[in-house]
């Protein structure tokens, strides 16, 4: 496939740079530990361009919150931030090449302790790999797709070994996998009465994954899926897709994708072939570029038809979630925030808190992966959680969420399925 072997070749550059510019093995740090403090560097490689900011721009607010509170000092540590963009205007979404070069200026930098990201999982198959090399722990505030971190059904071939070339792990995320979030896509689906269901994907990691779970799991939920299908995400309309799967006489549609990748043109599309189809899709559209009229997304006339899910549920109802909203709001003046700023927040107190506990190991690499590797029980604004030996969280719902009349996605219900693939 082309994004595997894109992905294999900047996989294979990046690396070689890194291992001959850096010096440094995996889990290593070049500054040793100081009890006197000092600086530490911290970075995040989100999408900061297109259609994704109306999620990156509120959970970059949510990692500035994070540091504010903080008085930007993880314990005795002084923590510089540096906020770095993986997409480029050409694109319009994440780009492979500034991805990597976003990875390698971590890997390098001898002050770097902790690396928010990816976003999108095909990002994070670039970045993983270098920052291995470079040993940087890294955390994603957003990942899903399951080949990151494991091998399970809907992984690919040499997933995740290929990842990681030091055979240390560095990567972790806060948000549940791709197994769970098809699960929950399922039992909204068949609770919303969908008989048939054409699913289609862009093709990248994230989409052509969660696409694949939605195929293995459907038997669990009593789902039938009459086709999924890879889709070209520069095509100027989908009117021969649209029309191909209203033959197959789908009543559902569910797009597995990024927004940028074609997601409104498609829908737009197949609610023109099938009127009264209903749309799903997973957290990458699940927000107001998709899913408001104003803002670009689908037209008003859909939003009774929509549903989609994200793995945060109402942010008022976590733990910590009516003080984190109200500290957003007085900083940024938005009382109902995307939900991933949440995850921007707690992405960041997650690296604060770890290095503030180790005290004058705050600025080991490998004294910070061991840290977050034994997180079991951590107290956070979303409630108890923890890393698995895969560096995958034990958070296991997702929130089901439906369409407002201004276009914004509003929080159903928390939806944590019994039954994944293994």
């Amino acid at each position: 496939m082309r994004r595997i072997n894109l992905v294999a070749a900047l996989m294979v550059t990046a690396v070689a740079a890194v291992g001959c510019s850096s010096g440094t093995s995996s889990g290593g740090s070049s500054s040793s530990p100081s009890s006197g403090g000092g600086t530490i560097d911290f970075y995040s490689s989100l999408p900061l361009q297109g259609a994704s900011t109306a999620q990156t721009n509120p959970l970059v607010n949510g990692i500035k919150l994070a540091l504010d509170q903080a008085g930007g000092k993880a314990g005795q540590w002084t923590v510089n931030y540096q906020s770095l963009d993986d997409s480029t205007a050409a694109a319009g979404k994440w780009d492979p090449g500034q991805t990597a070069a976003n990875a390698r200026k971590a890997a390098t930098d001898p002050k770097a302790v902790y690396y928010i990201g990816e976003f999108n999982s095909g990002a994070s198959e670039v970045s993983i790999p270098i920052l291995n090399q470079g040993g940087i722990p890294q955390v994603s505030p957003a990942n899903t797709y399951v080949g990151l971190t494991t091998n399970l059904a809907g992984s690919a071939p040499g997933e995740p070994q290929k990842y990681y070339p030091t055979g240390t792990r560095t990567y972790l995320r806060i948000v549940p996998i791709d197994s769970i979030q098809a699960a929950a896509d399922l039992m909204a689906m068949k609770s919303a009465g969908c008989t048939k269901v054409a699913v289609a994907n862009d093709k990248e990691a994230y989409g052509a994954g969660l696409a694949t779970l939605l195929e293995l799991e459907k038997g669990f939920y009593g789902v039938t899926i009459t086709s999924n299908t890879g889709i070209d995400p520069t095509a100027p309309n989908f009117r021969s897709y649209a029309s191909t799967i209203a033959g197959q006489g789908a009543d559902c549609f569910f797009f597995a994708g990024i927004v940028s990748n074609g997601a409104v043109q498609i829908t737009k599309d197949v609610n023109s072939a099938i009127p009264k189809a209903k749309v799903f899709g997973g957290n990458r559209v699940c927000t107001d570029s998709y899913t408001s009229a104003a803002k670009g997304g689908v037209p008003a006339t859909l939003y009774p038809l929509l549903q989609c899910t994200v793995a945060t549920q109402d942010l008022a109802a976590y733990p910590g979630g009516k003080d984190f909203l109200a500290a957003y709001k007085a900083k940024y003046g938005v009382a109902n925030p995307d939900p991933y700023a949440i995850y921007g927040y707690e992405v960041m107190k997650l690296g604060l808190d770890t290095i503030k506990n180790l005290g004058s190991q705050g600025n080991s690499k490998s004294a910070v992966l061991r840290a977050l590797f034994a997180t079991t029980a951590r107290s956070s604004v979303l409630g108890a959680y923890g890393f698995d030996k895969n560096g995958d969280t034990t958070l296991k719902s997702y929130g089901l969420y439906k369409v407002g009349s201004n276009g914004e996605p509003v929080f159903y219900k928390t939806l944590t399925p019994t039954k994944t693939v293994s």
